[in-house]
């Protein structure tokens, strides 16, 4: 059975995921960084007794360790999705916003995904060089953010962290291409999760004026788990390096 890492995954995009990729027949590695007994229960009953929970602060070298080593025991890693991702805890302007805001989404945003993937990157091709499996194809896909271009001033640490994130996938798409495991960047538009539950009236004025969303509809968490599905079955790994726009046709320059 195959298997995938997909870290922040209890809920929202990251639990779509998990879902789609369970239905392609995954074994699936899942992760959040707080246990709650109601989470648990929910993956038991969505996912029968092929999962794994791994609870921990995704800013954490043990987490990374703890997430490889539930593939590990599986005997293969076909796939990490980096999703874990978190907006500043407090919106401010960038011109009096706070150093442990700062650190800590750039901390879990981007170097989170950079040292998972060195992590994960190095077991894959280990794995590889033993050749086990003869439909081994691993794979690595980075969940951004169309915030990666666009300027949100009073939300700038959350920007950087995934403009770093689309480095991030060049870099790794560009060195582990000799190894045939192709890197790729899914960047979402405006979704409806709990992370812009907060921000419902305000978007709805963009999306449905057309200013937001050319399609002028919001984005389900679906919309990603498609994407990645699609990756997954490896119809895309000629494209390593990748980025894939889900956001409505908002990156269309328009007149």
């Amino acid at each position: 059975m195959k298997t995938a890492v997909i870290t922040g995954s209890s809920r929202g995009i990251g639990f779509s995921i998990a879902e789609a990729l369970h239905d392609m027949g995954y074994f699936v590695v899942l992760n959040s960084s707080s246990y709650k007994k109601e989470t648990e229960d929910k993956f038991l009953k969505r996912f029968g007794k092929d999962f794994s929970y791994i609870f921990g602060d995704i800013k954490q070298r043990s987490t990374w360790n703890s997430l490889i080593g539930a593939a590990e025991k599986t005997g293969r890693l076909d796939l990490l999705v980096n999703n874990a991702g978190i907006a500043p805890p407090v919106r401010e302007d960038i011109l009096i916003s706070k150093e442990e805001n700062f650190d800590i989404v750039i901390s879990t945003n981007l170097k989170a995904t950079y040292f998972l993937t060195q992590t994960a990157a190095n077991f894959m091709i280990k794995s590889l060089s033993t050749n086990k499996y003869d439909d081994y194809r691993p794979r690595i896909i980075n969940i951004g953010s169309m915030s990666a271009y666009v300027s949100s001033t009073n939300r700038g640490e959350y920007c950087i962290s995934k403009a770093g994130v689309s480095m991030v996938t060049a870099l790794f798409a560009d060195r582990l291409a000799e190894f045939n495991i192709p890197v790729f960047e899914i960047r979402p538009g405006i979704i409806k999760t709990d992370m812009t539950s907060a921000v419902t009236e305000k978007y709805d004025k963009l999306i449905y004026s057309g200013n937001a969303s050319a399609t002028r509809r919001w984005g389900m968490p679906s919309d990603i788990s498609k994407i990645v599905s699609s990756i997954a079955s490896g119809a895309f790994d000629f494209s390593t390096g990748q980025i894939f726009d889900a956001d409505g046709g908002f990156h269309i320059r328009r007149l």
